[in-house]
């Protein structure tokens, strides 16, 4: 929704709000804030709040500005009712005013505004699963899970139900669009889904998402963790995509196979064959390659209709657009090192626009129908990344570790137009970033 600045100073004034919380995304996709008084707002509008991004965003000293989207404005229920709190995610500027080049935010919104130049609408929406587990008498995360229920359980198997109950009105007072919530086949493991929203909007309630899942969970007294495989011989952790792109009003992967448009197919066909640039960003971690060919989650580079353990399916819904659904990634694409989920949105919209552009060579999915095509990637990048000893994504050792930095830095720059800022610049650089993600990793 969108509010003029006289709108949101009287939101302000009639709901007795007393902090206002600048939030954004470090390179990490780690959620960060600044807060400020009512008072500081037409400043933070007029000409932004500055802020030190040495280590955040940037390798080298050098402040940035935060100026926050209007449209984003939400309020944070579990704070107290008296002197509320609300928040804006923001966009990040130089000190000179130019636009920031590794704000993934812009760069997303330049990528839907070429969708929309070339006569398509694209929409995402979410399905994202987590695990709950007690905490010990001083409180710290156990290994135990709160309950042993099952897939679609309810009480007194799924105990779970009062806390996803709380996330989901949680959710709802802030203006995002959960549509369903179960607990899944893991014990303490759930699953809430969003509705499909324009990809801006889906991104920014995604890495929010997180951070309501967290606070309602240690309210209640339990950890939430969204680690791909937090458990071993259990399910795994997904986070499921949707997409959804129309064309002249109409999906473009119509009401059945046969009335599916050349654009679907050469999009579908564009994903499938990008996997192993793709799997960078939406399986950043080595307890990603823990969760894929095991239990339900995709293990071969293929699609199906009706399957729904394959990388990629094509779902047909009465009384719904027809959508694809990406199965492979998992939630840490939102915290980790260039991974964060407006890089996956802002990956998938220029998968569908370079498909649509260049009619994806050989773009027929049907060659990649129910195949058995090898997950290579997943044996090739589980060797690469066991060489990093547990440190971080898809990369290598340190002999690999520029080498796969450069290819995220190629990725990103070749679809953003522009050079991002990067940390990890040397050696020294490299081992810092290293060792960060490694706590980031063990505190999850």
């Amino acid at each position: 929704m969108l509010f003029s600045e006289s709108d949101i100073l009287d939101f302000i004034e009639e709901n007795d709000v007393k902090f206002i919380r600048m939030t954004f995304c470090d390179t990490f996709g780690n959620m960060k804030n600044i807060a400020i008084m009512p008072r500081e707002l037409q400043r933070a509008i007029s000409y932004g709040i500055p802020f030190n991004a040495t280590g955040l965003m940037e390798a080298a000293h050098q402040s940035l500005l935060l100026k926050p989207d209007p449209s984003t404005l939400s309020v944070l229920p579990w704070r107290p009712q008296t002197g509320r709190v609300i928040r804006f995610f923001c966009n990040i500027y130089h000190m000179d005013g130019t636009p920031y080049s590794g704000d993934l935010r812009r760069n997303l919104r330049k990528t839907m505004k070429k969708c929309n130049q070339m006569g398509y609408h694209c929409e995402m929406g979410t399905r994202c699963e987590f695990y709950l587990f007690n905490l010990d008498e001083q409180g710290n995360p156990t290994h135990v899970p709160h309950d042993h229920g099952g897939y679609l359980d309810i009480a007194p198997l799924d105990q779970c139900e009062n806390t996803r109950r709380e996330i989901c009105l949680s959710l709802e007072e802030m203006g995002i669009d959960p549509t369903s919530s179960c607990h899944k086949h893991g014990p303490g493991q759930n699953e809430i889904d969003f509705a499909c929203n324009n990809p801006l909007t889906a991104a920014d309630n995604m890495v929010h998402y997180k951070t309501v899942v967290k606070t309602i969970a240690a309210q209640n007294g339990l950890y939430a963790s969204f680690m791909p495989k937090p458990i071993a011989n259990e399910n795994g952790s997904a986070l499921k995509i949707a997409l959804l792109i129309k064309k002249d009003g109409k999906s473009i992967f119509g009401d059945t196979m046969d009335t599916m448009q050349p654009e679907g197919r050469s999009f579908i066909a564009g994903i499938l064959n990008r996997v192993r640039e793709f799997t960078l960003f939406t399986n950043p971690t080595i307890n990603s390659y823990e969760r894929l060919e095991l239990h339900s989650a995709p293990s071969h580079v293929n699609w199906s209709e009706e399957n729904r353990i394959q990388l990629l399916q094509l779902r047909h819904t009465p009384g719904r657009d027809s959508s694809i659904e990406l199965r492979c990634a998992d939630a840490f694409c939102i915290c980790c090192f260039l991974s964060e989920e407006y890089a996956v949105e802002h990956e998938m919209e220029q998968l569908s626009l370079a498909a649509a552009k260049e009619r994806e060579q050989g773009s027929d999915p049907a060659a990649f129908a129910d195949s058995v095509i090898m997950y290579e990637i997943l044996s090739e990048l589980k060797e690469i990344a066991a060489r990093e000893n547990g440190i971080t994504c898809s990369c290598g050792s340190k002999d690999y570790g520029m080498e796969i930095h450069s290819t995220y830095v190629d990725l990103v720059c070749r679809s953003c137009g522009a050079r991002l800022r990067i940390p990890a610049a040397t050696d020294e650089d490299l081992d810092r970033l290293c060792c960060r993600m490694k706590l980031q990793i063990k505190s999850e």
